[in-house]
């Protein structure tokens, strides 16, 4: 976890509540992280010579790079937040990401980029799963 996110977290001027500081700390990182890495894979997807047949790949890279920038700019800022919006948004971007890492994981055996894409993707699922279950 990087330093700068829990460090934001703990210097926030108001009461956190019952969320758990590290498990969304860890969330956070996450999705900025799976952000970065599909937005990689999908343009080193455009780089390969076939690049006709990473065309789904390409597109679930890139919707699940939103929704994780989203998710965790959203998950980021902390005044007046949304319980309701919080646990759907973090839903959505569980299920893009684990989407995601199964089409990554269909190429994987032939593109390294996609390997390391569904790593990321699988790790953002996790830790979204894991802040869901924090929150009750």
């Amino acid at each position: 976890m990087t330093h700068h996110v829990s460090t934001m977290l703990e210097t926030y001027p108001k009461d956190l509540g019952s969320v758990d500081k590290d498990k969304l700390a860890a969330c956070i990182e996450a999705c900025f992280e799976c952000a970065q890495t599909c937005t990689a894979c999908a343009d080193a997807c455009l780089a390969e010579d076939k690049v006709a047949e990473l065309t789904v790949c390409i597109g679930t890279d890139l919707d699940c790079a939103d929704i994780c920038l989203t998710t965790g700019r959203v998950l980021t800022r902390r005044t007046g937040d949304s319980a309701q919006v919080t646990r759907a948004l973090v839903e959505a971007c569980r299920a893009a990401c684990q989407g995601c890492a199964e089409e990554c994981e269909s190429h994987a055996q032939m593109h390294e980029h996609c390997r390391v894409c569904a790593e990321a993707c699988r790790r953002c699922e996790q830790a979204c799963s894991d802040l869901l279950a924090s929150l009750g």
